[in-house]
Parts: C-alpha cells; structure tokens; sequence
C-alpha cells in the first residue's frame, strides 16, 4: 500500500491495518493536501506499522535578508530588511503596493554536523503569501503554492556557506489599491471594473516566515 503526492510526483509506503474486511490507513494532511491512496495487489499482510520519524529544527534562518524586486513596478530595486514581515507594513510606499515577484537571497553557514546519521534536511518557510520558487546554491528546488512551505533541501545543501534565494509572488490586489491613492503619480495596473479603492484592505504578501532548517530521522 502506497500513498502519492500528485504535486510533488513522489511516492511512500504507508502504514496500514485490516481487520474484518475493514482497512485503515494512517494518513497525515496538512491544509489544502490531496493524496491518492494505493491499495497494491502484492499485499500479503494484516498490518504494516512504519517507524516514526523525528523532526527537530536545527537552525532558525532570521536576521538580515537581501530583498530584490522587478523593475518598473514602482518599488526600489532592492532593500535590505532586519526582519520578515509583510511588504505591506513597509513604509515605503512601493513596497507597500507591490504586486509581482520579489527576491529573497541569505547566505547561511551550515555546520558539519547538520550532515551526520544520514538524516533530511529540510527548508521550513513558514507562512508566504503567495507562491515560492526556491535555490539553493544554483539548484532550483520546485515552487510552493500551499502550506506546509517546505521542501527537501537534503541534495543542495552543502557544509559551509550556502546561498539560499526564495523568489515570493504576491496576488496584484495591492498594486491595484496602490494606484487609487491621492496622489499616486503613477498607474501600474489596468482593469476593466474597479474592483478596489483606495480604502480597500491590502493583502499580506512575501515571505512571512520563520525560516528554519529541520532535521528529520
């Protein structure tokens, strides 16, 4: 018995039990998942209990942070922040109203020890609004639409320093309410129907986190 993970294309054995012609499977969901269930014909037992895996965070990735943003869309190039927060408590008015992708990029030091027992690493964003396309070290790593924000870092990282760049995309809410503000000198954006105002509720955006790095064996 197996379960599938369509997002990723990736597969696992799952723990089971079948008693009077009733099968169980223990199944763990975070919010918004979808597996597919395999029952396999080569099942020759009543039960099968996997081991427990242990997850210890290892490092937590705060600090300063590079933050790039795309040309033209009435943000600065790029700033450097002490601290993860929303683009939309940025004083900055560019920032504020951004809509499109950011940057992040953070060289972090992985000590040996993070390599031994043959345990995962794993790279835990947090919460981000709303896509995330990792590298690291050059190697991209795969986009992130949903929570739990995490992925596998096990083949990328390397011991020593290690360049880590999160690339965020927000919803164009926020560019859209930016451009109905008093005196906004510039419009970024067009829209047939105007959907929002200068009043309206900006939305969260970027990488929320906390960051952190996960051991798991």
């Amino acid at each position: 018995m197996e379960i599938w993970h369509p997002e990723k294309g990736t597969t696992e054995n799952a723990s089971y039990k079948i008693v009077n012609e009733y099968t169980s499977v223990t199944l763990h969901l975070s919010p918004n998942d979808a597996v597919f269930v395999v029952f396999k014909d080569d099942t020759k037992t009543n039960s099968r209990m996997l081991p427990l895996l242990k997850e210890t965070i290892i490092a937590k990735i705060d600090g300063d942070w590079k933050l790039a943003f795309q040309k033209d869309r009435g943000a600065p190039l790029q700033i450097s922040i002490d601290k993860l927060s929303s683009w939309t408590d940025n004083e900055d008015a560019g920032v504020k109203y951004f809509s499109g992708e950011g940057t992040y990029s953070k060289t972090i030091d992985a000590p040996s020890t993070w390599f031994k027992n043959k345990a995962t690493l794993w790279l835990n964003l947090g919460d981000v609004k709303n896509l995330a396309d990792v590298v690291v070290n050059g190697k991209p790593l795969g986009i992130l639409w949903k929570k739990p924000f995490r992925l596998n870092v096990t083949g990328a990282l390397k011991p020593g320093y290690n360049l880590v760049v999160i690339k965020v995309t927000n919803l164009w809410v926020n560019r859209l309410i930016g451009d109905r503000q008093p005196g906004n000198g510039k419009q970024y954006t067009y829209t047939t129907m105007p959907f929002y105002n200068a009043s309206s509720t900006l939305l969260p955006s970027g990488l929320l986190g906390p960051v952190s790095i996960s051991s798991i064996e």
